[in-house]
């Protein structure tokens, strides 16, 4: 039976339909999905009034109203106590976390006992000075000049010289103690680090025990981070070219990034004097790095949909007469 079979008319034709028929379940399977869904994230759009208007758009981030604020030390040490968590709210002047500051109280203890040595020679050089006077101003009151030797007059003259030299030195002395006790006081205070205005607590990056340097490297961390988070504001950054077309001094709308059915009307607050390169990236595909930017300060209203730091999308209304740009 199998000689009986022919390659060319009988078996390749099976073997092309077999081929036909997996090459096509392989096509069926490897259709993609073609079904629609509802996106992850919402695009950002413009809402009320802004939606028909001419208007730009901007992307931005959340910041304190003060910036944030990098708490560093002004003296290098092991800090001891650290008195504040994220989220706690400071008023300015209250103790953020302190140095160990053991060397500098040594430091005044030991001004402080010079001090009290300064004092005590003061005392007596006054005495004796006091005393080598009035013997002095007795030998010169004299009627009868011969009653006392010039010997004993130059004696009590030099003795009212020493005394009166022993009095400068020892007040020399005691400003010089003072003012080491001020540096050493300076010194203790500056190992206490406060809050430079009254704010949130953004980041804390050190624990006790740990060494801080007054000086770090590029990459360090801020010790603490703070800001005034009331109200909390939003830097939006404007393509250069589209900086002649906006509307300053107008309301924006702000929407958290990936949240665009989340919106709220910012109040401007200023406009960056600099245009400057553009810092804060959105990291999309399709973004422009090489480009400088300027930044518009928004305040937010109270909202819990905004953190510092966040990346927000921002549509600000462009100037009366102004085009409307594709994707604006």
């Amino acid at each position: 039976m199998f000689r009986n079979l022919s390659f060319a008319r009988q078996i390749l034709p099976i073997a092309a339909l077999i081929g036909v028929a997996i090459g096509a379940w392989l096509i069926f399977v490897g259709l993609p999905d073609r079904s629609t869904s509802e996106p992850v994230e919402q695009p950002p759009k413009a809402v009320g009034k802004l939606a028909d208007q001419p208007r730009v758009a901007g992307a931005g981030i959340v910041e304190p109203s003060s910036e944030v604020i990098d708490i560093g030390s002004a003296l290098s040490g092991l800090v001891t106590d650290v008195r504040v968590r994220p989220g706690d709210r400071v008023a300015k002047g209250e103790v953020l976390f302190t140095v160990d500051a053991r060397a500098a109280r040594a430091t005044l203890d030991q001004a402080a006992a010079a001090i009290n040595e300064a004092r005590a020679s003061i005392a007596e050089a006054s005495a004796a000075q006091k005393t080598a006077r009035e013997q002095l101003a007795l030998y010169r009151n004299l009627s009868d000049p011969a009653a006392v030797s010039r010997a004993e007059v130059i004696r009590a003259e030099g003795e009212e010289a020493a005394a009166t030299s022993r009095l400068g030195l020892a007040r020399a002395r005691l400003a010089a103690s003072q003012s080491a006790a001020a540096a050493a006081r300076t010194e203790i205070e500056r190992l206490v680090v406060r809050a430079p205005i009254a704010g949130e607590i953004l980041a804390v990056n050190i624990r006790p025990g740990e060494f801080v340097a007054t000086q770090g490297g590029g990459n360090s961390q801020p010790f603490i981070q703070m800001g005034e988070t009331n109200p909390l504001h939003v830097r939006v950054d404007i393509d250069e070219n589209e900086v002649a077309r906006v509307a300053l001094g107008e309301p924006a709308v702000v929407s958290p990034r990936g949240a665009a059915e989340l919106h709220v009307n910012a109040t401007f607050v200023r406009a960056e004097p600099q245009v400057v390169p553009k810092r804060s990236l959105t990291n999309s595909a399709a973004e422009r790095v090489d480009v400088r930017v300027l930044q518009l300060i928004y305040a937010l209203p109270p909202s819990d949909a905004f953190r510092v730091g966040q990346q927000i999308d921002a549509f600000i209304p462009a100037k009366p007469g102004q085009p409307a740009k594709q994707g604006n």
